[in-house]
């Protein structure tokens, strides 16, 4: 059994939610060092006097005997930087290029390839096996110097590059207004999520929710106040999930649905009840004011183990009657099937 702890949801009615931390896997490896060299070469006075040099530079360096080894360092330590050897035992440079290559890393690792061999023919295949750059033995400190700020430069340009781009792919997913989750996200995770389950035969639960009367606030107190309370609607409801196993999306308007996966009916029918709650309790603070503020939950779930499971648009089709049965008893309310 696992030493990790599970806690039940404190939901006042103990009906079948079991809170599980998420797993993300072995992170040893998710943040390079930054400006980490890992030298590799069969010969030990050379190994030493490359490590020396880039020590006094201020480079952590690492080092390996041959391109096995190197490998083995680089599964337990990211490092960007690489200086190896051509001729070594067990497997050379241009091995350790091609495997390097050939495999998937967090980031780019800049690879400079060391030999005594200077011929046209002998840089070409260096180049090709997947060296970045290519030094002739004896090299001048001066010049490995210049090399390794070269592929510095390179790698920085690499980083701010990925980090755009990730940056670019979170706000593709992500309500502009809100912060939470958009439909686009939605639709595309939502199959995922119910793939998932139905594989391991585990329950998902979902809730629809829409502000009551909320084209009232618009229309009295402005558009600006408006977007207050969505914002301040999407906080609360974010604050009383499992941080990395729940999530919200913003479908339109304010309209919002909860996905809740390893939850069964009866504990998505809690949550619920236990979101309407907070919203309805206390007033929302906004720039006019307190204003009073419900909303409506229509909740739907995949039982455990349903052979004939619905798919994503079905279920959401589920919880949107539910959210319609609940706004037609008055609002204010939580609505599941059955009328439960």
């Amino acid at each position: 059994m696992s030493g990790q702890p599970t806690r039940v949801a404190a939901d006042g009615a103990g009906e079948g939610r079991v809170l599980t931390p998420p797993c993300h896997g072995d992170l040893q490896t998710a943040v390079p060092d930054a400006w980490t060299v890992l030298v590799v070469d069969d010969h030990p006075v050379a190994r030493r006097l490359l490590e020396a040099q880039l020590e006094r530079e201020g480079y952590l360096v690492i080092t390996a005997a041959n391109g096995r080894e190197a490998l083995e360092r680089l599964s337990g330590r990211f490092c960007p930087l690489v200086l190896t050897d051509w001729m070594m035992p067990e497997m050379d440079g241009l091995e350790l290029c091609r495997a390097i290559r050939g495999r998937e890393w967090d980031s780019y690792i800049y690879l400079i390839l060391l030999t005594a061999r200077d011929s046209l023919d002998d840089v070409l295949m260096g180049l090709e096996a997947g060296a970045d750059d290519y030094l002739v033995k004896p090299v001048h400190p001066m010049e490995l110097s210049a090399r390794l700020r070269t592929g510095r430069r390179i790698l920085a340009l690499e980083r701010t590059l990925r980090d755009r781009n990730r940056e670019i792919a979170r706000l593709a997913v992500t309500d502009p207004l809100t912060g939470v989750y958009n439909r686009r996200y939605l639709m595309e995770n939502l199959p995922r999520e119910l793939a998932r389950v139905r594989r391991y035969g585990h329950p998902l639960g979902l809730i629809m929710c829409d502000l009551d009367h909320f084209k009232e606030v618009n229309d009295t107190l402005g558009h600006a106040v408006g977007d207050e309370v969505l914002k301040e609607f999407t906080r609360r409801l974010a604050g009383q999930v499992r941080q990395g196993v729940d999530w919200l999306a913003r479908c339109g308007g304010e309209e919002f649905v909860l996905v809740l996966p390893e939850t069964d009916l009866a504990g998505s029918l809690a949550v619920a009840r236990r979101l309407r709650h907070l919203v309805a309790a206390t007033p929302f603070a906004t720039t006019a004011g307190p204003v009073r503020v419900t909303a409506s939950f229509g909740v739907a779930a995949r039982p455990p183990g349903e052979a004939d499971s619905p798919d994503a648009e079905a279920l959401l089709a589920r919880a949107d009657a539910c959210l319609y049965q609940a706004k037609a008893a008055g609002r204010n309310r939580v609505a599941g099937p059955g009328g439960r």
